[in-house]
């Protein structure tokens, strides 16, 4: 039996935790993950989600600021006689002296097929980018960003309608039952060394980054809506105000460049949703909130606002 401290943090984390938890080959010692943070408009102290588990199974729970240069740290994962840490986006990054602590090394699973978009934030990147397929790897962790050797690899189809939210709870699925044939067949598989020329970089997502630029295709910006919905939504500018789109569909047969209209520009306003024209076809925005508003139809929108036909969205916002 494997003794075990699980380190992650969101919910992405927890299918992979349960799984440990559940296994008869892993002992879990302990969890760590990050401190409670104020979560929303009243700012309320929450718990992350890894901790709320760790509770309700009564596992012990530790939320150290940081982790170098902590000797109390290092001294209690030092006194568990571990064989591995597993890390699945825990946020922090361990230090050299907490990699070298378990007898068999640290292990994370990572939502890419590396070598393919390390970094903070793969799921996001792959559907903003249009990406058909993904993947998770876990790997021997070291000191840099996602560059360990690779011990398995799973493919996992994107699809059309995915966003962060679905795709992420498919993956953190299949993370689970990819770390638990890791664990089972350890000693058996030969890690493979990165290609660092074949890299690619997931970085973390800004607020900036949701910014609509019409003059893109419309694929591009369905891409985005995908992607950075829960957080950090994509917006663009109405009279002034942040209107973040929420949801939209692509129309079919629709991807030629429109010169008769401008970017940004509403072209048809049905019972469907607002249609606008962008670089290269024109997207379907079926759910919105204007800023200081609940969210909406973009219909119950349109007929509030007494939007018009030719009213044009603009790309500008000041954060």
């Amino acid at each position: 039996m494997y003794n075990i401290v699980f380190m992650g943090t969101p919910e992405f984390a927890v299918p992979t935790l349960k799984a440990l938890f559940n296994s008869e080959i892993c002992s879990l010692k302990a969890i760590y993950t990050q401190e409670d943070k104020p979560v929303g408009r009243k700012q309320t102290l929450t718990s992350p989600p890894v901790k709320i588990f760790a509770e309700k199974h009564s596992i012990p729970i530790f939320q150290p600021q940081k982790l170098r240069n902590n000797l109390e740290v290092e001294a209690h994962l030092k006194s568990l006689d571990l064989d591995f840490i597993i890390v699945v986006a825990y946020g922090k990054i361990l230090p050299k002296n907490i990699l070298n602590i378990p007898k068999k090394g640290c292990i994370n699973v990572h939502a890419s097929l590396l070598e393919k978009y390390r970094g903070a934030a793969p799921i996001q990147w792959s559907i903003a980018n249009g990406d058909n397929t993904t993947g998770l790897t876990t790997m021997l962790m070291n000191e840099g960003l996602d560059t360990g050797d690779i011990l398995l690899q799973r493919t996992l189809d994107i699809f059309i309608d995915d966003t962060t939210e679905t795709l992420g709870k498919n993956l953190s699925i299949l993370g689970s039952n990819l770390l638990l044939e890791t664990l089972n067949n350890f000693d058996k598989i030969k890690p493979q060394k990165q290609d660092d020329s074949k890299a690619s970089y997931a970085p973390i997502i800004k607020k900036e980054d949701g910014k609509i630029d019409w003059s893109k295709p419309a694929f591009e910006i369905y891409n985005l809506v995908r992607a950075f919905n829960p957080w950090p939504i994509v917006y663009t500018s109405y009279e002034d105000k942040k209107l973040q789109i929420l949801e939209c569909d692509l129309l079919l047969g629709d991807d030629e460049e429109n010169k008769d209209l401008k970017h940004g520009q509403v072209s048809n306003i049905n019972k469907s949703g607002i249609v606008i024209c962008t670089g290269k076809g024109s997207l379907l925005v079926t759910k919105v909130k204007l800023s200081g508003s609940k969210e909406m139809s973009s219909m119950d929108f349109a007929r509030g606002r007494r939007l018009e036909v030719n009213y044009i969205f603009s790309s500008w916002f000041k954060l």
